[in-house]
């Protein structure tokens, strides 16, 4: 029979109270394993203890990512009702992350302290929590019994995240690990990270599994016993549930298709190099552009409505090549930057598949999403769950990718250097290009030659260029690297490293260097902030984890000839013709994107060239630019309209004012503020 969680508390309540009448109660282990990607990475082990007064949890929580370990640990201490009496948190929350959160209560007043900042202290109101972000699962667990057990409040503070609204979104039938029929009761959590987190309780009331990500916007899982079976199963319904979620805001973000419009008196840059067009009119009906021109040429049609834009700029779409869309939170934030296409570099193929076909069919808000498939060997820094070993594997992988709807096949690090060829071959033959990581034990141009077509992040391509008498497939060691880095003069290539260059442009090879990421990454996060206005409207959530960003004090001036080598490299292979593509990497959310078209211009490009980095080359490169990529008649209704005229100062991009995605408008505003940012 299925237990209700009240009568879990009840229980609980049940066993404090044989505690206080002297029978020994002892402490109960729970036990989750962790998932990146739907990989497993480790285990998080809680021991819950009760005695007269209340109850004691104890947390070890570590996993490995990619070769480095990341340890987590924690304490709680319950009252005999549930409330917080002492909380602890400490170590790493990601890779690049570190945490260290501390709430105590003395009294009816709160003590929080949290990672680099001074103790703050407040009234502790009557119903409180306290938590951080994703982790530990097991505390995930109690928050959501504490909030079932006082009442189900609308909003519930928890500190130190902030205002928490859980929500029961409804009952999922699985199977677990012995075939056995289940039913868990799914519930959203938002307000604990960005974005919403999904929990599913057993029918004992235990945690069974949970779908977030971490700190650094990577997926992450974590299942109880018996239920890793269904974890597929569960992150699919993630995705769907919140594309479902989040389609009421798609209404109040203003997105009607209404019939024929047409924007006029506005100034617009179709994409095509071509010079601007002063008092220009674009019209639009369904999903088409159907005009788009001088006022004096275009007809607009009697019924359309117009809309004036006098003083602003349309733009095309644009695209962002470089995205990970781990959440369905970033849909809204996309849209809200003026990216109505993204390609998708990698992903849970079980979580994004349901957000694309959402989105394709209309009950979801999102950008466009091109999927670039994941595939990767083994190894210590193996990702995701997808693996070729052999040659004899492909079929069945290309087969699989082309029935998921791919448009690329993704490499990543730990792939087997002999297998790109074959690889390669099939998936050329399939209608597939092969983006993605060099791989471990080869260098970009030996990738290339294999048939790789595309190359993920500007550092795979420096390192061919930076100690040309090194063997090219293997990697500098870090001192090596650096003393490399510092020689290397992109301004001054010797005659050999030029024809390189040449090569790279004659083999049509498609870079997205990621430059705004690599910026949080080697410049101090102060600087940062000071080019990348996005930092100061970040969802309150977030805000933490982007403080950590930047190097260390001791490694400032390293970071920064890392991160001015690669401003220079960028330079030199857009001079040469290379095919620079913008893309993010994610990054700070939506305003990366005009973070990375900005380094371009900083690096040479005029802004013309930088705005169609972001809009006709990556739609060739992507093979779409029949449709997509330009704001032409015939074309797909992806425009942006923004305040200022970009191609005075890139930085108006930043200015959207309207994202017009496949015919429908959208109040950038709205979207935005859906999703916890300051517009």
């Amino acid at each position: 029979m299925r237990m209700s969680m009240s009568l879990v508390l009840v229980g609980g309540v049940a066993a404090a109270a044989a505690v206080a009448a002297g029978a020994p109660q002892p402490p109960d282990e729970q036990i989750f394993t962790l998932y990146k990607w739907q990989q497993r990475i480790g285990v998080e082990r809680a021991f819950v203890a009760r005695d007269a007064d209340g109850t004691t949890i104890q947390v070890a929580f570590a996993f490995t990512d990619r070769t480095s370990t990341v340890p987590l640990a924690a304490s709680l201490r319950l009252g005999r009702d549930g409330t917080p009496v002492s909380y602890a948190l400490w170590g790493q929350s990601s890779r690049p992350s570190e945490v260290n959160d501390r709430v105590t209560l003395a009294g009816k007043e709160l003590t929080i302290t949290q990672l680099g900042a001074s103790p703050r202290k407040l009234p502790a109101p009557p119903r409180f929590f306290a938590a951080s972000t994703y982790a530990p699962v097991i505390i995930t667990q109690e928050l959501v019994r504490y909030w079932t057990a006082h009442g189900k409040p609308a909003s519930l503070p928890v500190f130190p995240a902030g205002d928490v609204a859980i929500e029961a979104r409804g009952d999922d039938a699985v199977s677990d690990d012995d075939g056995k029929p289940r039913t868990l009761t799914r519930y959203t959590i938002a307000g604990l990270e960005w974005g919403r987190e999904v929990v599913w309780l057993d029918e004992d009331g235990k945690l069974a599994a949970l779908k977030a990500v971490d700190t650094e916007f990577d997926h992450f899982e974590a299942v109880g016993r018996k239920f890793q079976d269904a974890l597929p199963r569960l992150v699919a319904r993630a995705a769907t549930d919140g594309m479902a979620a989040l389609e009421p805001q798609a209404v109040r973000a203003g997105a009607e298709r209404p019939g024929p419009v047409a924007y006029v008196h506005a100034r617009l840059i179709d994409g095509t190099g071509a010079s601007p067009v002063e008092d220009a009119v674009v019209v639009i009906d369904g999903d088409r552009i159907v005009a788009a021109g001088p006022h004096a040429t275009v007809a607009i049609p009697g019924a359309a409505r117009q809309v004036d834009l006098g003083g602003k700029t349309i733009v095309p779409g644009l695209w962002d090549m470089h995205a990970h869309f781990e959440q369905v939170e970033w849909g809204p934030i996309y849209l809200a930057a003026g990216v109505t296409t993204v390609r998708d570099c990698g992903n849970e193929l079980d979580f994004v598949r349901g957000v694309r076909d959402a989105i394709d069919a209309g009950r979801g808000v999102g950008p466009r999403l091109l999927l670039a498939c994941l595939v990767d060997g083994e190894g210590k820094a193996s990702l995701g769950k997808t693996r070729l070993r052999s040659a004899g594997e492909i079929p069945k992988l290309i087969a699989d990718f082309k029935a998921a709807g791919c448009a690329q096949v993704k490499l990543y690090q730990s792939f087997d250097p002999k297998l790109i060829a074959p690889l390669a071959a099939a998936a050329h033959r399939a209608g597939m290009t092969v983006t993605g990581h060099i791989p471990f034990g080869i260098g970009a141009v030996h990738a290339v030659e294999a048939g790789m077509d595309q190359i993920n992040h500007l550092p795979f391509v420096l390192r061919a260029f930076l100690a040309p008498e090194v063997d090219p497939d293997k990697d500098l060691e870090p001192p090596a690297f650096l003393r490399a880095l510092r020689a290397f003069d992109p301004a001054q290539l010797p005659p050999a490293a030029r024809k390189r260059l040449a090569w790279f442009a004659a083999h049509h090879v498609v870079v997205d260097p990621t430059l705004a990421l690599y910026e949080l990454l080697y410049r101090p996060i102060a600087d940062v902030a000071r080019d990348e206005p996005g930092l100061a409207k970040l969802a309150a959530p977030l805000r933490p984890a982007f403080a950590g960003f930047g190097p260390r004090p001791e490694d400032v001036d390293d970071a920064r000839l890392r991160f001015d080598r690669m401003l220079a490299f960028l330079r030199v292979l857009h001079e040469a013709g290379v095919a620079i593509v913008a893309g993010t990497d994610q990054a700070v959310p939506g305003h990366s994107l005009h973070r990375e078209l900005e380094l371009y211009v900083s690096a040479g490009f005029t802004a013309m060239q930088a705005i169609q980095a972001a809009t006709i080359v990556p739609a060739r490169a992507m093979k779409r630019d029949r449709e997509l990529g330009t704001v032409q008649a015939g074309k797909r209704a992806d425009l942006i309209v923004v305040d200022g005229d970009p191609l005075a100062d890139i930085r108006a991009l930043r200015n959207v004012a309207l994202v017009v995605a496949a015919g429908r408008a959208y109040d950038p505003a709205k979207l935005w503020a859906s999703v916890g940012f300051t517009p």
